[in-house]
């Protein structure tokens, strides 16, 4: 199959070139060099979506060092990684205000297409992927893209891997904290078959006392085309193993006594967790202006943890052993028509069903507590379903070179039933009924000359309530609750300033009604009410010649409670949503001395925010990290690369506030992230 390379400045590097001949300007900044090694589907690309939209290819990915593919992201604009750093539960990346603590989980995941969050909107299937198995990540910010529902608040992330070719590709790193990690990537395409295999193992002591870590990978992929490349069918499947022990929270003492400590009471705390995934492909063009795509999925998640939170006698609700059951079966049908050059119709329907359990146990005080005993109490037991039926329709109207104008509608509707146990009785009762959810949008972009392009857009999103019991399903006298709707705008201009170089600018707002900050493995929520996030995002990307590359971004943002509830009085108006930074950003800079030597600096910020939802626990957790990294070639086929993290040895946190959950100590709580820290890897590609 053919294979295009893109360079920085080439934006429609992710298509081929008949899909998109007289298509006008777009709003898509792309970092790095994408890979197409094969058309995945003839359905409309992101590029179509006129929001804020970043892709980052291949050469800025697979040679990272991280312990997570989530944290990859932190290279692109405006995104926040959230680093709990415990154990598997090891953190997430968000953006657009939205924080990453758990509650409001506005980011929809993809993998290849396929939705990839856990039934509360948590990003755990992505830990599946490994950087040498992807070919780029694609962000989509904003309100205005229909092709997804559940989830879909601010925006979404799709990790696309590696499909087609013939390599032989292989990392192997030895770096801190006794770190090894094996990565080997293969694709064979002969004739009309192609397939891929994925194979990755990763251990570590960790940078503190008992924050072991052992995980690893599978995955292969097989694609069948016919002779005419109209016809492409194929399946993927991965799996995954992870065990990892977890240092848990140190007070501000302990923090102050040793970053490296792990408490007593966290001794026998831990993570147990599997994921499995299979899905089947197939995109057919049944003749030059109409186009099939449909994806049939199966996601499987199972996790054991073990959690000490504080360390306090009274009760047994600070420890605690969780475990997850979630099942998803689910399918994506997408349908293209391409009238003429003025007019595109694309539409698609999606189908999820969920199968879900959830068990809370409680024990009795302990230094460590022993997870294995019966528990002095069970606090969920519980069963439930989840079924989402959507489906949208859009219209790409060209009347000219220069406008393109793309109105859409999506309509959700879902449905479930829980059996909940909370300690006491046993209670059935069905999901909140919200009807159908309709959520229009319209976007628009200009091109005023080849070098601007002028956008803006409109959309509706949703947030309903997941979990396993009282409030998303009506059991326990739970109140009726209609869903969040957030309703987004957005205004930008992308230009070309010179050759090589490229930036944007983009002024957003998104409003929300009744929003509900929701934990369902804590059994925690607030309803917030109305809420306002805002902000300005400014980026540019710079190939200044063949040797120098750099690319930086700001964001800055808010996120407020506007009008809260009335149960909560006027206790919440005027707050901000907590765990916000207000500013988050981002320089690169690459240097190539010539074809043997590479060298690199990476730094990222963001700002403090505020613990606590009353916004009077003060503001912590901001930090500014300086990464390098040095490249050398040993051969056409072998590289090695030294890799310094944290390169300042910058003392930062993820701090959250013990007041959520039980009314403990009224404190903070902090977990400690990694000093510098250094990797070297050996790269071989046959």
């Amino acid at each position: 199959m053919k294979n295009t390379t893109a360079s920085l400045a080439v934006l429609t590097a992710l298509v081929t070139p008949d899909l998109y001949a007289a298509q006008s300007g777009n709003s898509t900044i792309t970092l790095g060099d994408v890979r197409v090694l094969h058309r995945e589907s003839s359905a409309l690309r992101t590029e179509n979506v006129l929001t804020s939209v970043d892709v980052m290819g291949s050469d800025q990915i697979e040679d990272k060092n991280v312990m997570n593919s989530w944290q990859l992201l932190g290279q692109m604009p405006g995104i926040q990684l959230t680093e709990t750093g415990q154990g598997a539960e090891s953190g997430k990346a968000t953006f657009r205000a939205f924080n990453g603590e758990g509650y409001i989980n506005g980011i929809k995941m993809l993998i290849d297409g396929i939705p990839s969050n856990v039934n509360s909107g948590n990003q755990r299937f992505v830990d599946m992927i490994f950087p040498l198995d992807i070919e780029y990540i694609e962000v989509v910010r904003g309100t205005n893209d229909p092709r997804y529902g559940l989830h879909n608040i601010a925006g979404n992330i799709n990790y696309a891997t590696r499909q087609g070719g013939n390599y032989v590709d292989s990392r192997l790193t030895y770096g801190s904290f006794n770190t090894r990690e094996v990565q080997l990537a293969i694709g064979h395409e002969e004739g009309h078959f192609a397939q891929n295999y994925m194979l990755a193992k990763q251990d570590s002591d960790g940078s503190r006392d008992h924050s072991n870590s052992n995980k690893y990978a599978l995955g292969g992929k097989w694609f069948l085309s016919n002779d005419e490349q109209t016809f492409r069918i194929g399946a993927i499947a991965r799996l995954y193993h992870h065990q990892a022990d977890e240092g848990g929270f140190l007070t501000l003492d302990e923090l102050h006594a040793s970053r490296t400590d792990s408490p007593a009471k966290n001794d026998n705390d831990r993570s147990d967790r599997d994921m499995k995934h299979l899905s089947l492909h197939m995109d057919w063009q049944l003749n030059d202006d109409l186009n099939l795509s449909n994806k049939l999925y199966y996601n499987s998640y199972n996790d054991d943890r073990s959690i000490t939170f504080t360390s306090y006698q009274p009760g047994n609700a600070p420890r605690q052993r969780r475990l997850w059951d979630e099942q998803q079966l689910g399918m994506l049908s997408n349908l293209t028509w391409r009238a003429n050059h003025l007019l595109t119709l694309d539409g698609g329907i999606s189908y999820e069903e969920q199968d879900n359990a959830y068990e809370r146990r409680r024990f009795a005080y302990g230094v460590p507590t022993d997870f294995d005993a019966p528990p002095a109490r069970i606090q969920n037991d519980d069963h439930y379903t989840l079924r989402n039926l959507g489906g949208y329709v859009q219209a790409i109207i060209q009347p000219t070179d220069s406008l393109k104008i793309i109105p859409a509608m999506r309509v959700d509707k879902f449905s479930g039933h829980t059996t909940a146990f909370d300690g006491t009785t046993v209670a059935k009762g069905s999901l909140q009924d919200y009807g159908w959810i309709e959520q229009p949008k319209l976007s628009v972009v200009y091109s005023v000359n080849p070098s601007i392009d002028v956008y803006a857009n409109w959309g509706r999103t949703f947030q309903i309530l997941t979990g396993n019991a009282n409030p998303g399903y009506r059991v326990n006298g739970a109140s009726a609750y209609d869903p969040s709707i957030n309703t987004g705008k957005e205004v930008g201009v992308k230009f070309r300033p010179f050759a090589g170089t490229e930036a944007r600018i983009a002024v957003w707002q998104q409003d929300a009604t009744d929003e509900v900050s929701n934990m369902p493995a804590t059994g925690t929520t607030v309803g917030l009410g109305e809420t306002r996030r805002r902000g300005i995002d400014m980026q540019f990307t710079a190939q200044l010649d063949d040797q120098w590359t750099v690319w930086g971004s700001h964001a800055i943002q808010e996120a407020k409670v506007v009008k809260a509830f009335a149960a909560n009085g006027e206790s919440m108006a005027g707050k901000e949503v907590f765990s916000t930074p207000r500013y988050i950003s981002n320089l690169g800079l690459d240097y190539r001395l010539n074809d043997d030597w590479r060298f690199g600096m990476q730094a990222r910020a963001q700002g403090d925010y505020y613990i606590d939802t009353a916004n009077e626990a003060g503001k912590n957790g901001g930090f500014a990290l300086l990464d390098a990294n040095v490249s050398y070639r040993l051969s056409a086929a072998t590289s090695l690369d030294l890799q310094v993290k944290n390169l300042t040895d910058r003392e930062y946190e993820y701090v959250w506030y013990d007041n959520f959950f039980w009314g403990g100590d009224d404190q903070e709580m902090f977990s400690p992230a990694p000093g510098r820290s250094a990797y070297v890897s050996l790269n071989m590609k046959l």
